[in-house]
C-alpha cells in the first residue's frame, strides 16, 4: 500500500560520497582529528572561542566547492512528484540537501549559519566568524555570534516538529546513520511504535540495524535513487 507520509533521516552517509566531504565520525573522519569535547561543546566555546570558530570557518570554507550528489537529488525528486507527503529530517550541517533544491529539517543547524548565543535566532552567514567583530543586533549588548550548530549536550532543533511527523509517519527511512547519536538513532522505535514501516539504508549495518524491518546495504547514491523509483513506480500502481 502507499504510503501517505514519508519521513527520511538522512546522516553523514549520504553527504560522503559528494567529493570533497570529510564526515565526522567515518574512520577518517573530523573526530578523528579534533577531539569532539574541544569543538563542538558549550564549554569549549566557553573556554576556546577563537579555536571553536576556526573549526567551524574551515568547514564552511570548504562546503562551498561541495555539490550535491546523486542521492541528494534523487530525494528532492520524490519531494516534488511523490503524491503524498515526503519530509527529510538531516543530522548532517552541510546545505547539500537544499542545493540539490529539498525542503529539509536540520535538527543539528547549517553550517551555512550563525547566531546569536542569547536568542538563538539564526542568520545566513557564508563567511568566517570573526572573533570580538561579528556580533549579533538582537541584544542591548552585542554578542559574539557563534555558529548555528547543536554541540553535543544541547537539545536538537526542530524536536516538536521531528515528533509530529514521526507519530503521522507511515514509512520511515534512515540513510547514512550509524545509530550512535540520540536522540536521532531513537526515531526508529518512535516510527515502530506509531506503526510505520521502517527501513535502513546503509553502507554497512548500522548499531541498530535489527530495529528496522529492511536493510539495504550498499553506497547510497545507488540504492537511494533505486528507492526513489520504487516509491514513484508504487505511488503509480
Amino acid at each position: 500500500m502507499r504510503a501517505k507520509n514519508i519521513v527520511f533521516l538522512t546522516g553523514a552517509g549520504i553527504s560522503a560520497s559528494s567529493p570533497g566531504m570529510q564526515t565526522f565520525r567515518y574512520k577518517d573522519g573530523l573526530w578523528n582529528e579534533h577531539p569532539v569535547m574541544e569543538v563542538c561543546s558549550p564549554q569549549a566555546l566557553e573556554r576556546d572561542p577563537r579555536r571553536v570558530l576556526d573549526f567551524y570557518n574551515t568547514l564552511r570554507r570548504k562546503v562551498h566547492s561541495i555539490k550535491p550528489n546523486p542521492a541528494h537529488v534523487a530525494l528532492t525528486k520524490l519531494q516534488q512528484d511523490y503524491p503524498g507527503q515526503v519530509s527529510i529530517i538531516t543530522q548532517n550541517v552541510d546545505p547539500l540537501h537544499e542545493q540539490s533544491g529539498s525542503d529539509v529539517i536540520h535538527m543539528h543547524g547549517e553550517l551555512l549559519k550563525a547566531c546569536c548565543p542569547i536568542s538563538q535566532e539564526p542568520i545566513d552567514w557564508q563567511g568566517d566568524i570573526r572573533l570580538d567583530e561579528d556580533l549579533c543586533d538582537c541584544c542591548a549588548t552585542p554578542q559574539q555570534l557563534r555558529p548555528w550548530i547543536t554541540f553535543f549536550e544541547e537539545m536538537p532543533k526542530f524536536m516538536n516538529q521531528i515528533e509530529q511527523l514521526l507519530a503521522n509517519a507511515d514509512l520511515f527511512v534512515a540513510i547514512g546513520t550509524s545509530g550512535k547519536v540520540y536522540p536521532a538513532a531513537g526515531f526508529v522505535y518512535a516510527a515502530k511504535s506509531y506503526g510505520a514501516h521502517c527501513i535502513e539504508v546503509n553502507l554497512e549495518p548500522g548499531d541498530l540495524c535489527e530495529e528496522f524491518h529492511e536493510s539495504r546495504q550498499g553506497d547510497a547514491t545507488i540504492l537511494v535513487p533505486e528507492l526513489v523509483e520504487q516509491l514513484l513506480g508504487e505511488s503509480e500502481a
